[in-house]
């Protein structure tokens, strides 16, 4: 198996685009920690078919904008699977509004849980990586955080951040052998696009050279190969995940 004895976290795990990442990696032989804030029965779930693959995996709840907590999660890692070799950075929220009548707190909000809880996890995470000379950070962007999208400001900035900061600690971490990538899914089939009136979900067909939405499962094999040795020598990338969408 491409990586086994190995131990992943995913963050924003318990349903979605970080479930179906989540059951890649064990299917690709790694224990897996599962991170959510609230959907602790939806975590169970995921945490039991992981075991049924022959894996480990716990659940970790507790909100990654909170230095106090995500230091507590790297403890409770070590502490039930071991140290982390591989980070999946893709719990993320949205509030969207027009620029004029956005709050301070959906700003704020977005920003927090978005680009500061990757920041978070990857400074907490990289610590053991750096010791032992390897490592795989994996942030999960948007095709937004290239293009911008009315209505999402905060989403579109915190998302563009997200590549900004993947190329820094790219650079800063590759000569202790840890790659660091970021992926760049388009439109996705999700709980959120299912619920999309048939108008949005047409504009959103016409913008894609394939003319379908991706899977979860879509973007979950491509964060798999990257954190597999096969992509050893790729780091500081953004791979969009979307169709052709942003080609």
């Amino acid at each position: 198996m491409l990586l086994e004895n190995k131990v992943a976290v995913v963050t924003g795990s318990s349903r979605g685009i970080g479930r179906a990442i989540a059951l890649e990696l064990a299917g690709a032989g790694a224990d897996v920690a599962i991170n959510c804030t609230s959907k602790t029965c939806e975590a169970e779930n995921v945490k039991q078919e992981i075991e049924d693959m022959g894996r480990r995996a716990a659940v970790i709840q507790g909100d990654i904008s909170d230095p106090e907590f995500v230091n507590s999660m790297v403890k409770k890692v070590n502490n039930e699977l071991g140290k982390a070799s591989i980070l999946v950075n893709n719990a993320g929220i949205n509030r969207d509004n027009l620029l004029m009548r956005m709050k301070d707190e959906e700003w704020d909000d977005v920003l927090r849980v978005n680009l500061k809880g990757a920041f978070l996890c990857a400074r907490a995470f990289s610590r053991d990586m750096l010791k032992s000379r390897s490592g795989r950070i994996i942030n999960v962007s948007s095709v937004v955080g290239l293009t911008g999208n009315p209505g999402q400001a905060n989403y579109c900035s915190a998302k563009a951040g997200l590549i900004g900061m993947s190329k820094s600690i790219a650079r800063e971490l590759g000569s202790r052998n840890i790659t660091v990538n970021c992926v760049a899914p388009g439109f996705i089939s999700t709980d959120m696009t299912q619920d999309l009136p048939e108008d949005k979900k047409d504009e959103m067909m016409k913008q894609i050279p394939l003319s379908q939405l991706g899977t979860p499962g879509d973007v979950a094999s491509l964060v798999a190969f990257l954190a597999s040795d096969a992509a050893r020598y790729i780091s500081g990338q953004v791979i969009a995940v979307d169709g052709g969408m942003t080609m």
